[in-house]
């Protein structure tokens, strides 16, 4: 599909064209699946919509059926057809109003023998196992993700506007636990936390997310919020993302939540996020945040909308682990002082398709007394944090990007990287005997020793280096780290010689 239309338009706009046919097919299969069983059922009307939606299957009105799309794909109207298809569905359905991609295939720039030709291997996907009926938004999850990633990939830096690596989700996920209750992410893009979540619920409880989580999000980009949306409904998770996009700083659409658990990938580092006109925000408790930067307003962001027990797990830049600009230290060191930094992890470079640069993962608990999460209790762990170092995990799975397994595999040298840091981290806050301090990798650390390094949180201080006997990392990967770290240490320094040198020339005008 993507060899036919990228001659024709940029990843960008056919990523809308395919993934909504494939969601358009789906719906399609499913409601044709419920009629077949309504036909054999006596008494029962196949045209009844009612009938339809009383199972959660979207009603799908004629002429817009994908029999009827595909009967006319050779058609020179084939794109006005599915605009029309699509508009009905969205008359026809509540929860997709505003969602599916009505005015994008009938354009003039848009090559109808191409559509068309695209139209015809859509309909040879198979969406709903002959067999496997129960599993169709798994089938559909995968094949929508596995696209969604694809996207990303040859969208580069604009790809990560919607998508986060699989493996950073899971591994958010898997270190946090959303068993039940509210689950938020303000910044959700194409809806992978929520639907990670769904799957750690359904793994551990047997049961759909539904019956277990109240799924709370929000974005900004419109066209990301819709394929949010449509991510989600695939899956058949119920969630309020609000009646549109919208900002968070600035049109917060859920003011009044405090979620049991939040889960967020904001954007790195964003200098023009509107700061000027928030500084009195109530959400800034801990200091306001600069108006060249918003990492530290996504974090106050976050614990705003915490519950009094809440967990949150997010990815961040490095820098927000040491950054002293702008107020940002005293900033880090407060929120350190109100005990709710509760874990960091380091990573290594390469996993995202954004960015080379190394992040960090900030896992933060309201309360970190006691208490009981699912079946476990965690210990008291006041007035301590765990800090992992986790850049010399990952392998290579192309020549620029790097992943995190999640199986130990000998055979392909794979290692169970997230089960390592989800280990070692569950261990520590559970007070387990098989929990260690591991020199190079991880350590407990008193705010006391936090405070005597200047609250800089930067895993590498405190866990120390380890003396190996033989390095399994290659030349070019260490080179690598180190010459991510380095631009970023550039780019630091360059933004600070940049607001001295204002502050200079404010002195020197006599302001």
């Amino acid at each position: 599909m993507a060899d036919k239309l990228r001659s024709n338009m940029d990843a960008a706009d056919y990523k809308h064209i395919v993934l909504g046919l494939i969601f358009l097919k789906f719906i399609s299969d499913k409601f044709e699946a419920k009629r077949v069983e309504l036909a054999a059922t006596a008494n029962a009307d196949p045209e009844e919509r009612d009938e339809y939606i009383a199972e959660n299957v979207f009603w799908v009105p004629k002429g817009s059926r994908w029999s009827d799309i595909l009967d006319r794909a050779k058609l020179p109207s084939i794109g006005q057809d599915v605009d029309a298809a699509m508009a009905a569905i969205e008359d026809e359905n509540a929860p997709l109003k505003g969602v599916l991609p009505k005015t994008i295939y009938g354009r003039a720039d848009l090559d109808k023998r191409l559509l068309g030709e695209v139209i015809d291997l859509v309909g040879k996907i198979e969406l709903i196992a002959r067999d496997e009926r129960a599993g169709a938004q798994d089938l559909l999850g995968r094949v929508y993700e596995y696209f969604i990633g694809q996207f990303a990939a040859a969208e580069g830096k604009k790809g990560g506007q919607f998508y986060t690596p699989t493996c950073i989700v899971e591994l958010l996920v898997r270190m946090i636990e959303p068993y039940k209750g509210r689950v938020f992410d303000p910044c959700c893009g194409s809806g992978g936390m929520f639907v990670q979540s769904g799957k750690f619920v359904l793994e551990h409880n047997g049961i759909r997310a539904r019956d277990y989580l109240s799924v709370y999000g929000q974005e900004s980009n419109p066209q990301t919020w819709r394929l949010a949306k449509m991510n989600l409904a695939i899956r058949g998770i119920t969630a309020n993302l609000g009646a549109r996009a919208a900002d968070s700083f600035h049109d917060d659409l859920h003011k009044d939540l405090k979620a049991d658990f939040i889960l967020a990938n904001p954007p790195f580092n964003v200098s023009d996020w509107g700061g000027e006109r928030r500084k009195d925000d109530n959400r800034w408790k801990f200091g306001v945040p600069p108006a060249a930067n918003a990492n530290f307003a996504w974090v106050q962001h976050f614990i705003h909308h915490l519950a009094p027990h809440g967990l949150a797990g997010f990815v961040l830049a490095n820098g927000s682990l040491s950054a002293s600009q702008s107020g940002e230290a005293q900033i880090r060191q407060a929120i350190v002082e109100a005990d709710i930094v509760d874990c960091i992890v380091t990573l290594p470079g390469q996993l995202f398709y954004t960015t080379q640069i190394p992040v960090c993962l900030w896992f933060l608990a309201r309360d970190k007394s006691n208490g009981i999460l699912k079946d476990k209790r965690l210990r008291d762990r006041r007035g301590e944090t765990l800090f992992i170092d986790g850049r010399g995990l990952g392998r290579m799975e192309t020549r620029t990007l790097k992943v995190l397994d999640n199986v130990n595999d000998s055979a392909t040298g794979r290692s169970d990287d997230i089960g390592l840091i989800v280990n070692t981290y569950h261990g520590w806050r559970e007070g387990s005997p098989d929990y260690s301090d591991q020199l190079g990798f991880c350590c407990s650390v008193p705010t006391a020793k936090i405070a005597s390094h200047g609250f800089i949180l930067t895993p590498g201080r405190y866990v120390g280096t380890q003396v190996a006997q033989k390095s399994d990392v290659s030349f070019d990967e260490i080179m690598t780290v180190l010459a991510s770290e380095l631009r970023q240490q550039q780019a630091e320094a360059s933004k600070l010689d940049s607001e001295i040198s204002a502050v200079l020339a404010r002195l020197g005008h006599g302001q």
